[in-house]
């Protein structure tokens, strides 16, 4: 790796972090004593990029192609949390290729990890004990996957990983971004990770590429007012089992997906199965985080989805290899807030870009990152650094991703004001009169209302759901479920799940809400024990967090703050 020049001044130190050799210098500028603080290493790139996902890499790949299209050098560098670029993706995934067909338009004869196309879909209503199969004609043409590929994004990400390095890009897997860094005018100058031997990356510019609420992202929006006259943001989350089934239960390019039970009609939520690779299917199963009921486990959901006659059969003689969950951005086209600050930008999941009725994100990731280093590389080449790339807002808005979300923008509204029944077929003429009026469809842009939070409602007007036990063959326990996802965090590290007021969750999370963290969370990290006093207390299992996020979006008081923990750490997906 090339050394970068530094950005503070004092005696020069060679040190090392996570096997990475940097020149720091002794932040002599920040401590009258320089006792009072340790060596920050620091080191500067023309572009910073926060996250290893479609969006980031995307961002970094199109800076470098400019780069040698013009002879301009560029230096870029790219962070992610995860102990290796992949280990934290999690997705279906059915894949759009709109956004690789623009960034890499030969990725088919380059390698890229996405042989099975779509051949056929099939879309469920499920009943408690039969189905009813949708007719695809009556389906919105906007939900046809006719030319879309299925895989696993985590190995996407890997394959655009090596192109990136090809190209000169710089990614530090294992170094989680916990900081934001400001100039004295407020602009936005790099980020700092938390690990042991805090690491300064400055940047003339600074992409936020974290995914779903990514605590950075949050930061930057609370601190620059992004989310201000937008709707509030939207999320569901999505629990996956990746299987190995049976040769005559597999069908390569079968996508299936289904909506109604387990869940009541006021509860938004469903399912996919997608069958590629080598006899692997992907399940999972996704629940709107605005449901009321605080005895709602989405993991038991997804548990008990697969008994489903019309699904367990898939799984008959096949095996579990594989588990994971992630928070999904579900607000749409009107929850995307002003996505540029001063020195930067939010791509990707950070931005909300996901179409929510295709249940696809990545493409429009890929393509903001295309937009995002468009708008940077031609700031920096006429000498720019640290103000607002005002462009970038404008491609995203009026290009292919708005107008791929502007046709959808009803969908989830509708569907969590209307329930199940009426919401999914007035969302759908919406989308059917958006492909003959595009952008206009009924003519209206609803509204979502309240965040996911405020539509938690007491417990009192409940009653607990009795979920059946696990057979350990199709449906299974969550520490057991959490084995497979290979999560780890070193035990030694300060928690990176903070609550703000202890006696707040009492007296609240657990006296009116019932303890729905220990419900809400697929990784069994919230329980509430007994104590030596007769009472109860709240426990934290933090080294079993899988980094989905929910507890910071559900908490019915927002009084969990999700934080990066030590770079490597939480789950490391295999193919997911």
């Amino acid at each position: 790796m090339a050394r970068q020049r530094c950005l503070t001044f004092g005696p020069p130190t060679t040190y090392r972090t996570k096997g990475l050799e940097v020149i720091g210098w002794d932040r002599v500028d920040m401590a009258e004593n320089a006792d009072e603080l340790p060596p920050r290493e620091a080191m500067e790139f023309d572009v910073v990029i926060v996250g290893a996902g479609p969006a980031g890499l995307a961002t970094a790949i199109r800076l470098k192609q400019l780069s040698q299209e013009s002879g301009h050098e560029v230096s870029v560098v790219v962070l992610e949390k995860g102990s290796e670029v992949g280990a934290h993706i999690l997705s279906g995934a059915v894949i759009d290729p709109i956004g690789l067909d623009r960034l890499i338009p030969d990725w088919r004869t380059k390698g890229a990890p996405l042989t099975t196309e779509v051949k056929e879909d099939k879309f469920y209503y499920l009943g408690p004990a039969g189905e009813m199969r949708l007719p695809n004609f009556l389906m919105p043409p906007l939900m046809n996957n006719h030319g879309n590929y299925i895989g696993s994004l985590g190995n996407l990400c890997k394959w655009l990983g090596e192109q990136a390095t090809e190209l000169g890009v710089e990614i530090y897997p294992g170094f989680a971004a916990a900081e934001v860094l400001y100039g004295d005018d407020g602009a936005v100058v790099g980020v700092a990770t938390g690990d042991m031997g805090i690491m300064e990356l400055r940047g003339r510019y600074t992409i936020i590429s974290e995914g779903a609420r990514g605590s950075l992202a949050k930061q930057l929006i609370e601190k620059f007012r992004l989310a201000d006259g937008h709707e509030p943001q939207k999320y569901g989350i999505g629990l996956k089992e990746l299987w190995e089934v049976a040769p005559d239960k597999h069908k390569p390019g079968l996508i299936q997906h289904s909506f109604g039970w387990p869940l009541d009609n006021r509860t938004g939520g469903g399912s996919f199965l997608y069958h590629y690779g080598e006899n692997l299917v992907s399940v999972g199963f996704v629940v709107h985080l605005n449901y009321k009921n605080p005895y709602i486990s989405p993991y038991e959901e997804f548990q008990r989805f697969k008994t489903h006659p019309a699904i367990r059969d898939v799984f008959e003689g096949g095996k579990r290899i594989a588990y994971g969950a992630r928070a999904i951005t579900e607000g749409g086209w009107q929850s995307i807030p002003t996505m540029v600050f001063p020195g930067g930008v939010l791509t990707g999941c950070s931005a909300g870009l996901v179409n929510v009725p295709r249940i696809k994100g990545s493409h429009n990731a890929v393509l903001s990152g295309v937009h995002a280093a468009e708008e940077a590389f031609a700031a920096l080449k006429n000498g720019r650094s640290h103000d607002r790339l005002e462009g970038y807002e404008s491609a995203v808005r009026d290009g292919p991703i708005g107008k791929d979300l502007r046709r959808v923008r009803n969908a989830k509204p509708y569907w969590s004001k209307l329930g199940t029944f009426l919401g999914i077929g007035l969302g759908g003429l919406d989308m059917w009169l958006n492909t003959i009026l595009p952008g206009i469809g009924l003519g209206n842009t609803a509204k979502h209302g309240k965040p996911d939070y405020a539509g938690t409602e007491p417990a009192s007007g409940f009653k607990p759901i009795a979920y059946p036990k696990p057979d350990g063959v199709l449906t299974f326990d969550r520490l057991t479920n959490l084995s497979f996802s290979a999560t780890n965090h070193e035990e030694d590290q300060p928690a990176h799940l903070k609550v703000k007021d202890l006696k707040l969750q009492k007296t609240s999370e657990l006296g009116q809400y019932d303890g729905p963290s220990n419900r809400y969370c697929p990784a069994g990290v919230y329980e509430w024990v007994d104590d030596d006093g007769g009472g109860k207390r709240f426990q934290i299992n933090a080294q079993n967090c899988v980094h989905c996020k929910t507890c910071d979006i559900k908490d019915p008081n927002q009084n969990i703050n999700w934080t990066v923990p030590e770079g490597g750490g939480g789950p490391n997906y295999p193919g997911m």
